[in-house]
């Protein structure tokens, strides 16, 4: 057994201790989508600190739990509060919590994140479903020993979001009336933000978006064989011709802004995903 088999293991067998329940999806509720935590039906929450291995999430908008419990009637497992490579964590850290979610039983993940708008047809509020990724955070998850039992040495990243799932999203946004936008997502490691050199290189090489998470969890996802679907919660325009300084509280506020549009659409799209609404 592998290092990181026997981590998951005893992670597993920690949260085993005090659930159960076995989820079908998972849900990472970063910056956009924390709000969705109090529309699960919790039937356990356990802190970070409390699970062998995991690290313990440093940012104060992050809660650091595990929870387990039910939404849309599906069983999930989700993670209110994620890690960050600018937290000093490694990126085999920051993805833990994604292997554990696979050991414990999900097919599908599902994440979210704030992220600035390359695109010049973006605003701040606005909502994308992403479609690719680009990593610029000098690192990969998998850089090491592969362990054949968690996933392929060298996993295919044609279809890193699912396309079944993209189409989804979109169907079901047009039918609750909400605009979403669709685009290619940028992740740097932070935490400054970026240069407005930066921002033109970012744009030109076709980035919609730019943010400092989410890649290194959707590589271990595909890695592990999960499906992906992921969303961007666009709360600033990064034009490096019309570029503004940074005002973070205006950011969280427009993040906070968008999170019931969000969580609107996860939750319809999990009914879909589980047959157990047909209407939209």
């Amino acid at each position: 057994m592998t290092v990181l088999k026997k981590q998951i293991t005893e992670a597993v067998a920690a949260i085993r201790k005090d659930s159960a329940l076995t989820p079908r999806i998972g849900i990472v509720l970063g910056t956009g989508l924390s709000g969705l935590a109090e529309k699960i039906d919790v039937q356990t929450r356990i802190a970070y600190k409390d699970i062998p291995h995991f690290p313990d999430s440093t940012v104060d908008t992050h809660a650091g739990e595990l929870l387990l419990g039910s939404l849309a009637g599906t069983p999930v497992v989700a993670m209110s509060g994620r890690f960050h490579a600018y937290e000093g964590y490694t990126l085999q850290q920051v993805t833990f919590p994604i292997r554990v979610a696979k050991e414990l039983g999900i097919h599908t993940l599902v994440v979210s994140n704030a992220a600035g708008g390359l695109n010049p047809q973006f605003a701040a509020g606005d909502l994308m479903v992403i479609t690719d990724h680009i990593n610029m955070m000098g690192d990969n998850p998998l850089i090491g020993p592969n362990d054949d039992t968690l996933g392929p040495r060298f996993p295919d990243m044609i279809e890193p979001y699912s396309n079944t799932l993209i189409e989804l999203a979109e169907n079901v946004a047009l039918a609750l009336g909400i605009k979403l936008q669709r685009g290619v997502y940028l992740a740097c490691p932070g935490p400054c933000l970026e240069t407005r050199a930066e921002y033109r290189f970012m744009r030109t090489i076709g980035a919609d978006a730019v943010g400092m998470s989410t890649v290194p969890e959707v590589i271990v996802a595909v890695h592990a064989g999960i499906r992906v679907l992921g969303f961007s919660a666009i709360t600033d325009e990064c034009l490096p011709d019309a570029l503004k300084p940074v005002d973070i509280a205006k950011i969280i506020a427009t993040a906070n802004s968008i999170e019931p549009l969000l969580s609107d659409i996860v939750i319809r799209c999990i009914e879909r995903m589980e047959g157990k609404d047909r209407t939209a």
